[in-house]
């Protein structure tokens, strides 16, 4: 959930020939943001989803799908365990919603490693691309 709501995905800082006052950029999944050397921090929502690009829609989505999907697995996790009233009272169907419990776990984990994976191979990519970001903001 942290890393899904944080805007510290890509991080970059300006400085520009005279350096007054240093900026970083922080750009998440949600928001965009500069902090300025003096602590002033000003952040703005992305505005329209449509505007968004292809890579942050779909690290988005795979990181929507994961908290859910994390959501239902401590559910069913829950249900699952051998202290719990809830549900089958037969050990075996218990462990066997337990399995099912952590099969989501980790189809959240490779749905949050797909999108981090996905955002970091785009940073990656238009950092070493020479014309797109001037040298003095890498």
């Amino acid at each position: 959930l942290a890393a899904a709501v944080l805007p510290q995905w890509r991080q970059s800082s300006y400085a520009g020939d005279a350096i007054i006052t240093a900026v970083g950029l922080h750009e998440g999944l949600w928001m965009s943001c500069a902090a300025q050397s003096t602590g002033q921090v000003q952040c703005r929502l992305h505005d329209s989803l449509l505007s968004l690009e292809v890579h942050i829609q779909t690290c988005r989505a795979l990181m929507v799908i994961s908290l859910l999907l994390g959501f239902f697995g401590i559910i069913v996790s829950v249900v699952g365990m051998k202290c719990t009233k809830v549900g089958e009272e037969d050990p075996v169907t218990k462990s066997r919603i337990a399995v099912a419990g952590g099969v989501l776990f980790v189809l959240s984990g490779l749905c949050t490693l797909a999108a981090v994976s996905l955002y970091a191979t785009q940073v990656t990519y238009e950092f070493f691309r020479e014309t797109t970001i001037p040298i003095n903001t890498r």
